[in-house]
């Protein structure tokens, strides 16, 4: 063999290597566990896509990955070639200072892509994969890069093709709120436009047939899957845009009418994730820190400020009409005097805080606005602050906009000022109605700026965020953990005036497996006078009253309400569970349950060797056989039984309620008997 032919051969093979090399990029991540796997690929035009499988079957078949349509730019989704492809692990315990559990694994293996265009500007993208053992998350990274500075979204364009026509728990698409009640229904009956401009609901926008996130289903093999999207910074929130021919949903970034665009972002940054959680169990989807664990850590250091605690408040008798927010009907709630009485009764039941709302100028239309600082004339706000520090409980601030985004923007730093220097440190906040300024929508860029910059203003004056009529929840807690909770849902104050019967039994039971899994949720259980016919003939609650008590099991958040004007309390056995129970929970166990069904979860509290189990249905009585497993063996325990009474019924006997006591460990187990629309609820207390 001649030299020439021995070094062409040598140059073909460096040359068949090289290819070999740059072209063979490991696109695959599978989870910790090699159940959920994730497959990477580019198509012949050079466009991402990708595909999930969970034990070897399809979860989401092949999908686009982005494809960004861009403002006054060629869309950014094709013509990529991969130049750089990296797996890691990563594997940590966190602490959270306050939650459902104490200590969270954060166990994932990582796959990041870098992409750049062949043609023109040859822009760079960057895709990262992070595979969990309860699912995935996802995002798109803009690298700092030349020719690219600014990038204005007009659509996002991701896809998630379904692998058949699951049963779906949703809510529509809309802009502007997330108070519909859900539906159940099979992927292609799906019909969010429907569901517009409802009569109970300040505002609606739905401009497409779209569902809100989180949106739960179950494939025919028993799947469960839950569509989120985790760390929402800076960017519109996403709904899921239905395409019921093909069974994919895409991507449909919210908007404004300010703008042609839906994000403007300068290079570089990255997208929230779009999260897809996928269990077995119903309940395993509960149990999952996924959304939280692909949040950042603790950014504003010390919380030991916050406590989480139940409350009471000056709220559910304006929504009754009892009393007034404002003082021009002459029934205004928020008087020195009232606010003074629920004090008292805090402090004689264990319950540390009283919310207050209705107490500062603004409410009645002809005073111009609101004033967050200036009280109305028969509340003294440091009396009763100072007040309330002598009995040991707390005021939660309120703070209402009715929309005017603008206004209060212009006062916060001087509200939340105020708050500190009196020594309150929680406000629950809200953002009634349309907003100023007009043509923004409240799940927009602008309002999710909004909402993140007020907890991080917040924070600098020690201050915890409950918001109302909120951004939703994406597990920013773990970040900023002084934003504590949020409605986002339908909540209880529907049962005193909405004009369509309240919120039916199914609701709570669909409620856990769906908004519950982003965040706490500030829901104001404990209504104990269920009809409320001194007050509202025509509306009432459709639970018993064994399934509010449950609720503050069930239905988590740091903060808990006990809602019922407190003279439905006083002389009430019931209300024994709302004194016990806990509110910050080192372990949470889901026993059982069903989307929409039913569900049984069992929490341990924090710094006590205490436990408390909850149960709801739905509109069907059921049985349960309970097994205490969970408690610690060779340890007796006290557990206090709060079950529906024999002939109890949400809506013809809601209030028969059975309380017993028996003795259990570990070893023992109890069959429970729910009613219609009915619950139960036990405290376990180490003798």
């Amino acid at each position: 063999m001649n030299n020439s032919l021995k070094l062409s051969i040598v140059f073909l093979s460096i040359l068949l290597f090289s290819c070999s090399k740059k072209n063979d990029w490991q696109t695959t991540v599978t989870s910790p566990d090699e159940n959920v796997k994730v497959e990477f690929k580019l198509t012949e035009k050079g466009g991402p896509i990708y595909l999930v499988t969970f034990k070897n079957k399809e979860v989401i078949k092949t999908s686009t990955l982005g494809g960004f349509d861009l403002k006054d730019m060629v869309s950014l989704k094709d013509n990529f070639e991969i130049v750089k492809a990296t797996t890691s692990d990563f594997n940590e315990i966190w602490e959270m200072p306050w939650g459902e559990q104490t200590k969270v694994e954060n166990k994932y293996k990582e796959l990041k892509i870098e992409l750049q265009e062949k043609i023109d500007l040859k822009r760079k993208l960057t895709i990262v994969f992070r595979v969990y053992n309860d699912g995935l998350g996802f995002r798109y990274e803009f690298p700092e890069q030349e020719n690219f500075s600014e990038v204005i979204i007009t659509d996002e364009n991701t896809q998630f093709n379904l692998t058949g026509n699951h049963t779906v728990w949703w809510t529509p698409g809309d802009w502007d709120l997330y108070e519909h009640l859900y539906t159940t229904s099979k992927f292609t009956e799906i019909d969010a436009l429907a569901k517009a401009n409802h009569p109970n609901l300040s505002k609606t926008h739905i401009p497409e047939n779209a569902v809100n996130t989180p949106v739960t289903m179950k494939t025919d093999e028993g799947i469960y899957l839950n569509f989120h999207e985790a760390s929402l910074v800076d960017y519109s929130a996403m709904t899921l845009k239905i395409d019921k021919e093909n069974l994919a949903m895409t991507s449909e970034l919210v908007g404004s009418e300010n703008n042609d665009y839906k994000v403007k972002r300068a290079v570089p940054f990255h997208t929230p994730w779009r999260t897809l959680q996928i269990a077995e169990k119903a309940g395993d989807l509960i149990e999952s820190r996924l959304i939280l664990n692909l949040n950042e850590p603790n950014k504003i250091g010390d919380i030991s400020w916050f406590k989480p605690t139940k409350y009471t408040g000056i709220w559910w008798e304006l929504h009754l009409g009892k009393s007034t927010w404002g003082m021009a009907s002459g029934k205004h709630g928020a008087t020195t005097e009232n606010a003074k009485a629920f004090i008292d009764f805090s402090a004689k039941n264990n319950i540390g805080a009283v919310l207050v709302e209705g107490w500062n100028n603004g409410w009645d239309p002809n005073e111009g606005g609101f004033d967050y600082v200036t009280s109305y004339p028969d509340y003294d706000l440091k009396e009763v602050v100072r007040y309330g520090k002598e009995k040991g409980v707390e005021i939660i601030m309120h703070h209402e906009t009715f929309g005017n985004v603008e206004n209060y923007i212009k006062q916060q730093d001087t509200a939340y000022a105020l708050m500190q220097s009196l020594g309150i440190h929680t406000v629950k906040s809200g953002y009634v109605g349309k907003l100023m300024p007009i043509g923004e929508y409240h799940h927009g860029q602008f309002m999710v700026n909004h909402y993140n910059n007020s907890v991080i203003k917040a924070a600098k004056y020690q201050v915890a965020i409950n918001a109302h009529e909120p951004i939703k929840d994406t597990g920013l807690r773990r970040t900023y953990p002084n934003t504590i909770a949020r409605e986002g849902l339908r909540g209880q104050e529907f049962n005193a005036w909405a004009t369509d019967g309240g919120n039916p039994p199914e609701h709570l039971p669909i409620v856990a497996f769906t908004a519950m899994l982003a965040g706490p949720i500030d829901y104001t259980p404990g209504i104990f006078d269920i009809k409320f016919d001194k007050w509202k003939k025509d509306n009432q609650v459709n639970t018993t009253i064994a399934q509010q008590l449950a609720l503050y099991v069930v239905i988590y958040s740091p903060i808990q309400m006990a809602a019922d004007l407190i003279e439905n309390y006083e002389g009430n056995l019931a209300f024994q569970f709302i004194k016990d129970v806990g509110v910050d929970w080192q372990t949470t166990k889901v026993l059982n349950g069903e989307i929409g069904d039913f569900v049984t979860i069992a929490r341990k509290e924090r710094n006590t060797d205490n436990w408390f189990v909850g149960g709801i249905t739905d509109e069907n009585a059921r049985e349960m056989d309970l097994k205490f497993d969970f408690l610690s063996p060779d340890v007796s325990y006290e557990a206090i039984i709060y079950e529906d009474g024999k002939e109890a019924h949400w809506n013809e006997n809601p209030t028969a309620i059975n309380i017993r006591k028996i003795e259990i460990n570990n070893q023992s187990a109890l069959k429970v008997k729910l009613a219609p629309g009915g619950g139960f609820a036990i405290s376990i207390i180490k003798k």
